[in-house]
């Protein structure tokens, strides 16, 4: 472990140093310097960072900077003939001739530019503007969630559900174009937030912390090869505006529902301050039922279950840094993240077995759950980007380290009776299980990007990730003298440690209406799995290729067709991989799968986007080809006792449509939708014979909003995800429904809005699964119908 840590420290040292000195070598290319020093003419006070623009006589942009704290400003560029323009708000813009800059004159002093006030004083400037709700390309799609009225008060998984594409299930499983192999980052990285609890985990995450999400079906070489359905990025907010800005947000609901954010910045010259807090306290009450029966020789023996729930937790995340500004095109961020959850459980469930018929009860069993959960999560990052002077020639590098830990402490208690209620003897039962789930992660990526001839571009890069994880679990049973021992398969400690290189290069250019991308990426993957006190382990490496092209056809600038082609990976991980069994339900188990192997997929798009006056219709035909496709299957014994873990079935052959369109019908009406239709083939004929499944499934969320009058909006939504069918049985269809209104307050500052969020309260998890000896019915709620009401508040934004 000593060495393994020298060497990662090695190599981050090694990257800083690459970062600046690939920075400061493209620097010294520059072959000319105009200087000078700005002012206010009526003061003759120095204007500090005033924007000092070069350009050429087209209005081309070549070089720029801005004044320091004296005023003054140094700004290097190439040979030829230029104008300056010096820009500071408040004050007349200032333009000078064309100069001629060649070996002979490369050393201009402006001097001193004086700029005069424009007139009237400017003591605070409120800007306010909308971004659209939706932007559209054809390889990704930007959504910029303000916009939404449906997100206010929620969190990163509420806001999920709300975009197109992407279906949240009840228990907070994300699936994109109906798959859930789908990689989820935080700002481009991956986050503490998804690594225990996968995607349920950013019900952590406020909504009013989150800027904008980016949604990517087909990724190119740029982005790592996990996630076979593509890659769903959600950005959180960060301002840089001079001065101090600011948002606030206060949040209360019922089932209880309260919060507060804050999104801060202050930036004074050089330095740009940030700040993040979210605070949020809930109550999550939830409910399921399952009727399963299990095939004997003579006897059908019937399990009712019924489970009731309640989930209290309080969640704390702050994020600060700050962005340096060697100058406009010389920044560096450093950035820390914190978060915390505590959360108190308890559940009650009750079994009922019966023989043959339901009416034939042969007793009953009560059992409950009462955990305690602790999650602190914390994030360092570093990142540094240089732009040059040529548009789009830059180069950005990033240093993270990734630290989490989850503590478990859950208590069982279980008794067992007659049909009349007789206490059965010896029937009690109380069990402990402390479970501690550990991880650190290190990541370091460098991108560099150089343009070439008209429109050409080349991308490279590399990436290198770190993972250690840990998960040491203990499950103990009370035994007729009161003592607690160990529950023989539930005593171990189990490790994870993955280690990815990763390198890429595209090439893309454009000629007349056509224009490519291809790229070709390779990562190598060093994985080794251990069971410490019975030293099993389960080491894997690997390297694979994974090419991508991109081809588009411009008929007109708003009509265009694109092609494309990305070969992607699902690599098991931790809970995919981990053998500790949940016990919160005695019945009913869930765990991982050390021998799982990697599920591959070569992905194809044709995507079509047109632009009308009043909205944009987006048509995507696609198909995924998978090999080894991981899947979570039921097997029940001769006991009725189910166990669920992951394996690799043959494969899966998929195929889709989806359509995506925003539309102004009227000045005060918009309406956008979302349709996704897809037909799957899966083949799990390895894993038991008659595993062969066809489904064809839709996806369909419309939103219409009514401006009512001037700062009042109305906003439905309607969603159906409907019935799909699996290797075991079907997913039933859910229907839900979401109505929010909006109110402009404070002269414009700010907004109040309310939200009913599945307001006919059905949404529900509900499925049938069957095996050779057995049928099982189930369905479940793990958040019920919320009423939310926020106010939000902008300091000079």
């Amino acid at each position: 472990m000593y060495t393994s840590s020298r060497i990662r420290s090695g190599i981050f040292g090694i990257l800083l140093f690459v970062f600046f000195s690939i920075s400061t070598g493209y620097s010294q290319q520059n072959k000319a310097r105009i200087t000078g020093s700005i002012q206010e003419k009526s003061t003759e006070n120095p204007l500090g960072f005033a924007t000092v623009a070069v350009y050429t006589s087209l209005d081309s942009l070549v070089a720029g900077g801005i004044s320091d704290e004296e005023g003054k400003f140094s700004v290097d560029l190439p040979y030829g003939n230029f104008y300056v323009l010096v820009e500071f708000m408040g004050f007349e813009p200032h333009q000078t001739e064309v100069i001629d800059f060649s070996r002979a004159n490369n050393q201009i002093d402006l001097g001193i530019i004086s700029l005069e006030s424009t007139a009237g004083d400017l003591d605070e400037v409120v800007v306010q503007g909308e971004k659209t709700t939706m932007e559209l390309s054809l390889d990704k799609r930007i959504f910029n969630v303000g916009k939404d009225l449906a997100n206010a008060g929620g969190n990163a998984s509420d806001i999920l559900m709300n975009l197109p594409s992407i279906a949240v299930d009840p228990e907070g499983n994300v699936r994109l174009r109906g798959s859930q192999n789908v990689r989820i980052l935080i700002d481009g990285k991956p986050s503490g937030l998804v690594s225990f609890k996968g995607s349920a985990g950013l019900r952590q995450l406020p909504a009013n912390m989150i800027e904008r999400v980016e949604v990517i079906t087909n990724p190119s070489a740029r982005y790592e090869a996990e996630g076979m359905a593509g890659v769903i990025n959600i950005i959180l907010k960060k301002d840089n505006n001079q001065g101090f800005n600011g948002s606030f947000e206060l949040v209360g609901g019922t089932p209880t529902n309260l919060g507060f954010t804050a999104n801060l910045n202050y930036r004074h010259k050089r330095i740009n301050w940030f700040i993040n807090y979210g605070l949020t306290y809930r109550h999550s009450p939830n409910v399921g039922e399952l009727y399963q029966e299990t095939y004997g020789e003579d006897t059908t023996f019937i399990l009712n279950q019924t489970n009731e729930g309640l989930v209290k937790s309080m969640n704390n995340n702050i994020r600060g840094g700050l962005d340096y500004y060697f100058s406009e095109n010389s920044i560096l961020t450093l950035s820390y993240l914190w978060r915390r959850s505590d959360a108190h459980r308890n559940t009650d469930i009750r079994y009922e077995d019966s023989w043959n018929t339901l009416e034939n009860l042969q007793g009953y069993t009560l059992r409950n759950q009462d955990e305690t959960e602790q999650e602190p999560n914390s994030e360092i990052s570093m990142n540094y980007k240089k732009s040059f002077e040529r548009e789009g020639h830059e180069l950005t590098g990033t240093l993270t380290y990734l630290n989490y830990w989850e503590n478990s402490d859950q208590t069982f208690t279980q008794s067992s009776y007659l049909p009349d209620g007789t206490s059965l003897a010896g029937s009690s039962l109380v069990q402990t299980s402390l479970n501690d789930e550990y991880e650190n992660q290190y990541l370091a990526m460098l991108d560099y990007v150089q343009p070439f001839a008209k429109e050409g571009k080349f991308e490279t890069g590399f990436r290198t990730s770190f993972r250690e994880m840990k998960n040491d679990y203990l499950v103990e049973e009370e035994n007729e003298s009161g003592e607690f021992e160990p529950v023989p398969g539930l005593d171990n400690i189990f490790l994870y440690d993955e280690n990815i290189l990763a390198a890429y290069g595209i090439v893309g250019n454009t000629s007349g209406k056509w224009s490519y991308q291809g790229g070709l990426r390779v990562e190598h993957t060093d994985v080794k799995t251990t069971l410490e006190e019975t030293n099993e382990v389960n080491p894997r490496k690997y390297t694979n290729l994974f090419p991508s092209a991109h081809l588009t056809y411009n008929i007109t600038p708003e009509n265009a067709f694109q092609v494309s082609y990305s070969r992607r990976v699902r690599r098991p991980v931790y809970n995919d991989l981990s053998p500790y069994v949940t016990l919160s339900d005695a019945r009913n188990f869930f765990s991982g799968n050390p021998d799982l192997n990697p599920e591959y997929t070569n992905a194809f798009e044709l995507g079509h986007i047109k632009y009308f006056d009043k909205g944009t219709l987006f048509t995507t035909v696609y198909y995924r080809s998978t090999d080894d496709k991981i899947e979570r299957l039921r097997t029940v014994d001769e006991n009725g006792n189910s166990r669920t873990l992951p394996y690799n079935l043959n494969g899966e052959n998929s195929f889709g449509v989806e359509l995506t369109s925003d539309y102004q019908i009227r000045d005060w009406w918009k309406i956008d939708f979302n349709l996704n239709f897809f037909h799957a083939k899966i083949d799990g004929t390895n894993f038991q014979n008659g595993y062969e499944t066809k489904t064809t499934s839709w996806l369909f969320r419309q939103t219409s909003r009514f401006t009512v009058a001037e700062g009042f909006d109305i906003q439905v939504r309607a969603n159906y995800d409907a019935r799909q069918k699996t290797v075991q049985g079907v997913r039933k269809g859910i229907f839900f429904m979401d109505l929010s209104a909006s109110k402009s307050i404070f002269q414009d500052r700010g907004n109040l809005v309310f939200n009913a969020t599945d307001i006919f309260n059905s949404r529900r998890n509900r499925y049938i699964s069957e095996g050779e000896n057995f049928f099982t019915e189930g369905n479940s709620q793990y958040q019920r119908r919320q009423i939310i009401l926020t106010v939000s508040y902008r300091l000079k934004q």
